[in-house]
């Protein structure tokens, strides 16, 4: 049988780096800031929030898709583990930082 991987969990929080309240996006699972583009290591596929580690996730790039967009790839200041997760940066509600996303993509 097989298991979905992805889990929508559109839900609100507040960034455990900068302290901005992050709000839903509404159409998908919203797992990054859009101010400093931190995540948090709670999901082992996205949306189950079944990872325990829960370090802070760095972005320490930004890559470009020609299908996805920018996609960002963060990295686990507890454990190192590494992800990869698509910029919300033409959302209608709190869009990511285009200038910050643009400076990744030149390696900071």
């Amino acid at each position: 049988m097989n298991e979905k991987r992805f889990r929508k969990n559109d839900q609100g929080f507040v960034c455990a780096n900068c302290g901005l309240k992050v709000e839903p996006l509404g159409y998908t699972s919203r797992n990054h800031c859009p101010r400093c583009l931190c995540s948090l290591h709670v999901d082992v596929n996205p949306g189950d929030r079944a990872a325990e580690c829960g370090g802070i996730m760095r972005p320490i790039r930004v890559e470009t898709d020609p299908r996805r967009g920018y996609v960002i790839v963060h990295k686990c200041e507890k454990c190192g583990h590494i992800s990869r997760n698509r910029a919300a940066h033409e959302a209608a509600v709190q869009p990511d930082d285009i200038e910050l996303l643009i400076s990744l993509t030149r390696g900071g």
